[in-house]
């Protein structure tokens, strides 16, 4: 957060307070100027603020309590009555300063003023052990959001290596200067996909890592395999997750192309309307709509990093395309890689 917000922030909670004292000054003293009241209850806001300080790094010493214990009431009541004590001090030296003169400030009175005292004790405590809780929280979701994704993308690296491994397998007996050519390609894919740890990468990272993982797969198919690619200029600098278009091509290929005798095309395509990126993986192979879904990385695993990235600001959607073929459609915010 930056640091105007936070000073904003700070001035928007104590105003409802130098509102209330501008208000208590005024109906105590008559007759009394509302200027006079606002000089008077800035200067009583201004030291509390400045005592708060010191609130807020003790309750960051002294953790709320898990069970709760009344012993912790005890102790904030003594350490508020302290406080209260203080504030009357100061406030008291601030008003000698001004009228140049000893004064002893005690506003209504010492008792009622040393409870104000105490309820800006309270006011102050609670919102610092709110606000920490909910930056506990938000860091403890952050940090599962994170894991999650972490386990996710290691879940691709066994896949994948599985996979590019068993088109050396295959080339081997056939056209061993091919497999050749392949476990040279094979290494740098892995290089790269191991070095990897960004959760979103722009767009054309990732469509290029996608076009080596094609030829790859060119080596094995040959001629039947043929790719398309539409990706609108203005998107190559968005990000997108990593490993998410190569995933549904390494999907396509597997239960598009590879059941397929015919050649099969792959088509990626990419758009940005509004604030929304689509991306748009498909092929006119013979993939079935229950063996995407089975798939180890597939659109399960897929959808649940979306959700982990984007919330509800992101979606799967996935079709099969007439006369035959199957389409993935990605839907997430636009953001741009300098953002």
């Amino acid at each position: 957060m930056r640091r105007s917000s936070v000073w904003l922030q700070v001035v928007i909670g104590w105003l409802p307070v130098w509102v209330l004292f501008v208000t208590l000054i005024v109906g105590m003293h008559q007759p009394t100027t509302v200027a006079t009241a606002a000089f008077a209850s800035l200067r009583l806001m201004l030291v509390a603020a400045a005592l708060g300080i010191g609130v807020a790094q003790v309750c960051a010493r002294i953790p709320w309590p898990h069970p709760f214990r009344l012993s912790f009431i005890a102790l904030h009541l003594v350490l508020g009555t302290a406080f209260s004590a203080a504030w009357i001090a100061l406030n008291s030296v601030v008003e000698s300063v001004v009228h140049r003169a000893l004064v002893v400030s005690v506003g209504p009175g010492f008792l009622p003023f040393l409870a104000i005292g105490v309820w800006l004790y309270i006011m102050v405590a609670g919102i610092t052990y709110a606000t920490r809780a909910s930056a506990r929280a938000a860091e403890a979701s952050a940090l599962a959001a994170h894991a999650q994704l972490a386990t996710l993308r290691a879940q691709l690296h066994p896949h994948f290596l599985f996979n590019a491994l068993h088109i050396v397998v295959q080339l081997i007996p056939l056209a061993p200067e091919r497999a050749t050519l392949a476990a040279e390609q094979i290494s740098d894919l892995l290089r790269t996909s191991l070095d990897e740890d960004r959760d979103l990468v722009p767009l054309s990272d990732e469509m290029h890592f996608v076009s080596r993982y094609v030829e790859l797969q060119r080596l094995r198919f040959g001629e039947r395999l043929l790719a398309d690619w539409k990706v609108a200029p203005d998107t190559r600098d968005m990000l997108v997750p990593s490993f998410a278009i190569q995933s549904l091509v390494e999907n396509a290929v597997r239960h598009g192309a590879e059941p397929n005798m015919d050649a099969t095309r792959i088509s990626v395509s990419a758009h940005a309307t509004g604030e929304v990126l689509t991306i748009t993986v498909s092929d006119d192979g013979i993939g079935a709509m229950d063996a995407w879904q089975n798939a180890g990385t597939g659109l399960a695993r897929l959808d649940q990093r979306m959700q982990a990235l984007y919330g509800n600001a992101g979606s799967v959607h996935a079709s099969p395309v007439k006369p035959r073929g199957f389409e993935v459609r990605l839907t997430l915010p636009r953001m741009l890689a300098t953002e």
